[in-house]
């Protein structure tokens, strides 16, 4: 049934885009007005834009029913689920206390530096 709807969607919107491209705009009656020969077509002087409205109104009809039946098929038979709800949750087991070495030695202080001038020093 999905793949059924699927190719109906891809042929109905290729008619689709063949037919709006068929359908002549509103300034193409300015044309028929001073005798283009729109007469001596197939459908008539005006019986194509009809014809071509009608067809393109019941192919976007089937297009957007195919459409809410595939959107249905897809996200109405599933059942909701989250990428939360899938994850398995372990209890983290207890670690150990890490281990600091006690200092055998008490720490000694840095090695005292001369103490800069108070004031620089200016030659003479």
């Amino acid at each position: 049934m999905h793949t059924f709807l699927v190719i109906l969607q891809v042929l109905v919107g290729i008619g689709l885009v063949g037919l709006i491209l068929l359908q002549h705009g509103k300034g193409a009656d300015a044309g028929a007005a001073f005798g283009s020969g729109a007469s001596g077509t197939v459908f008539g002087s005006r019986g194509s834009a009809n014809f071509l409205s009608r067809a393109t109104a019941y192919l976007a009809t089937v297009f957007f029913i195919a459409s809410l039946a595939l959107a249905y098929l897809v996200h109405g038979t599933k059942e909701a689920s989250s990428v939360v709800d899938s994850v398995t949750t372990e209890a983290p087991a207890a670690a150990p206390a890490p281990v600091v070495p006690a200092p055998d030695a008490p720490a000694t202080a840095p090695a005292a530096e001369p103490a800069a001038p108070a004031a620089p020093v200016v030659p003479e």
